[in-house]
């Protein structure tokens, strides 16, 4: 089955924004432990630009790369944006330094992320804002009914969902309408959300597979893929383990991240690649299975 030109290479992210499959997660173009500017400002503007030459029509960040400041570089790369671009970006998280992370979703404060994540990005609303993890101390409901307040007033198109159980999603669905849930999802780390996908194909929405490979680690060091890449007619590591996470369900949308354009242009053919039958039967079993 090939990915490329298809149907299946689509996905309508909340019933009316077509996006590619195999979009661009930005959170790489930040300083080490996603913390400050990237080490070359202009290099990052130019993966941005190629990833959009080359026809990833959906980009993520949140307020809590940088913070604030992936947000802003998007907007100076990309500004004015092209029509059929959907950049989704996400709040709830505080930082208070390289790899720190911690949650705050008390609703004032989400609004205020919101306001300020419309002005870095230069827009009155955003494709797509998703809680970046549930605040433990403040209702979940409570949350999403701020981001909903937000979309009633045309500040938010669609509300997605981020690092949530099957209980947390449940929950929200009963009461909002979500457009997505992001999470991990690659070879080696997919079992934690193997349910969430599930219940995203019952629902018809996308699933965002954050990290698809493994920082890398998928593209450079695992045996299983690089001993698949001739029986794969050449693709590269890194493409079978995008091309995997593709084809486990339709409902997802993945979002590679990188700062080389060199590695942005291999990712992308990865929508492209066809999995004979025997490379995809190796790597469900690298990956444990299903």
């Amino acid at each position: 089955m090939a990915l490329g030109g298809s149907e299946s290479s689509w996905f309508a992210l909340g019933g009316d924004l077509p996006v590619r499959r195999l979009g661009f997660g930005a959170m790489q173009l930040t300083g080490d432990g996603v913390w400050g500017p990237p080490r070359d400002s202009d290099q990052a503007t130019r993966v941005l630009r190629v990833a959009v030459d080359l026809g990833a029509n959906f980009i993520d960040t949140a307020d809590a790369y940088g913070p604030h400041l992936n947000e802003a570089l998007i907007a100076e790369a990309l500004y004015p944006y092209r029509g059929d671009l959907v950049v989704a970006t996400k709040g709830g998280l505080v930082r208070s330094g390289p790899n720190s992370w911690t949650c705050r979703g008390e609703p004032a404060y989400l609004r205020t992320c919101v306001e300020a994540s419309l002005q870095r990005l230069r827009t009155d609303c955003i494709d797509l804002y998703q809680l970046h993890r549930a605040d433990p101390a403040v209702p979940l409901l409570d949350q999403i009914g701020a981001l909903s307040d937000l979309q009633a007033q045309g500040k938010i198109r669609h509300i997605g969902l981020s690092n949530v159980s099957v209980q947390q999603y449940r929950e929200v669905v009963q009461h909002f309408t979500i457009a997505s849930v992001q999470g991990r999802f690659h070879l080696l780390d997919h079992r934690a959300n193997v349910d969430v996908v599930r219940e995203c194909e019952r629902d018809g929405i996308a699933f965002i597979a954050c990290e698809p490979l493994f920082r890398g680690h998928l593209s450079r060091t695992n045996r299983h893929l690089g001993r698949l890449t001739e029986k794969a007619g050449g693709a590269s590591p890194a493409q079978l383990a995008l091309a995997w996470v593709l084809h486990y369900s339709r409902s997802i949308v993945a979002i590679p991240g990188t700062s080389s354009t060199e590695r942005l242009a291999e990712n992308i053919d990865a929508l492209s690649a066809e999995l004979p039958p025997e490379v995809k039967h190796e790597l469900i079993a690298a990956a444990g299975g299903w």
